[in-house]
């Protein structure tokens, strides 16, 4: 059994295929996916869909799948959106259509009510964390980061906001004993990453967001296993 952690797919439903078949992944392996599934890229429920077809995957929230369920109402109700409904909710759903939601509601559009629930309370379900061990090394997974971060703070009292919207600062060892895994900041954007776009590691830190979504970009993943870095494209 291997573990494999991908980052934020962002849509890019071509690239997750190409990834799972380079990384040969099974039924015996677990897969982890680090959130940022929608918005952006071409086919966002499309690569839920997948997903969702498989028992061996944990999702991690990410800020856009947060957007995401806090426009259910307005998913809900698409195909009869009243004046008065948009503007009383205007903030959620301008703030959403900013961060690259087009693609996620044309797809949303084609299904019906009932198939639309069924992707959102699977949504719902995903985690705003993971704690796991392997080969005896802790890993914490989170979207985001650790915002408001203390060591003596547990995970568990930090606040969704704090996990799926801040950036951690990558030249900072938050933890000696544990590694803290993320995606949400592309790696081209971490001043620390001297491979700009490719995963990076260092400080107890690892990032997996290569900007999948971006013409130049990637999506990544790494076995935890053996530290095995795996790329579409």
């Amino acid at each position: 059994m291997s573990t494999y952690v991908i980052g934020d797919v962002h849509g890019e439903f071509n690239q997750l295929l190409e990834l799972l078949n380079t990384m040969d992944f099974s039924s015996k392996d677990w897969l982890y996916v680090m959130g940022d599934v929608v918005d952006k890229g071409e086919h966002p429920i499309k690569s839920l869909q997948l997903l969702m077809g498989l028992p061996n995957c944990t999702c991690l929230m990410g800020n856009h799948e947060l957007m995401m369920l806090n426009n259910r109402e307005m998913i809900n109700n698409l195909d009869n959106l009243s004046t008065e409904f948009i503007e009383n909710n205007c903030f959620d759903i301008l703030d959403w259509l900013n961060n690259g939601a087009e693609s996620t509601l044309c797809e949303l559009s084609e299904l019906s009510l009932d198939e639309r629930n069924k992707i959102l309370d699977y949504v719902e379900k995903f985690k705003p964390y993971v704690e796991l061990s392997v080969n005896g090394v802790d890993y914490l997974l989170v979207h985001g980061g650790l915002g408001n971060f203390s060591v003596e703070k547990s995970i568990a009292d930090y606040s969704l906001e704090e996990l799926v919207w801040d950036r951690p600062d990558y030249s900072k060892k938050y933890f000696s004993n544990k590694i803290l895994v993320t995606g949400h900041t592309p790696t081209q954007r971490i001043k620390e990453n001297t491979l700009p776009g490719y995963i990076f590691i260092g400080n107890n830190h690892i990032a997996l967001d290569c900007g999948a979504f971006s013409t130049k970009g990637k999506l990544a993943c790494i076995c935890l296993e053996t530290m095995e870095e795996f790329y579409s494209r």
